[in-house]
């Protein structure tokens, strides 16, 4: 089963992030930042390998600004796993497959 990026917006982000029963890997990007389309790829990978245990999406910063803000995004790429609505774990800056598929795991096991 193919995992599917999803784009986390100010609409669904309460109900795809915030209410969502898997844990959800939210990527805080924006279109002008060159690791951030780096870190793509690897968002790709991460929703296939974990599909159907943990949702895996983008939120532009510069379309949700408040949402950035409200969990202090500074540096871009962020990445912040949310279990049961509350962050969990924090990446900041390009990461790897790997340290991303064991943080997912561990909150899935």
């Amino acid at each position: 089963m193919a995992g599917a990026l999803i784009e986390f917006t100010d609409e669904n982000f309460q109900s795809e992030v915030l209410e969502s029963s898997q844990p959800v890997v939210v990527d805080f990007w924006a279109e002008w930042c060159g690791p951030c389309l780096a870190m793509a790829p690897i968002l790709e990978q991460l929703a296939n390998v974990v599909a159907g245990k943990a949702k895996v999406g983008k939120l532009n910063v510069d379309n949700a600004r408040n949402i950035a803000m409200s969990y202090g995004i500074s540096a871009i790429p962020t990445l912040i796993i949310f279990k049961d609505g509350k962050p969990v774990r924090r990446f900041v800056g390009l990461t790897g497959l790997e340290d991303l598929q064991r943080a997912v795991e561990q909150l899935t096991e």
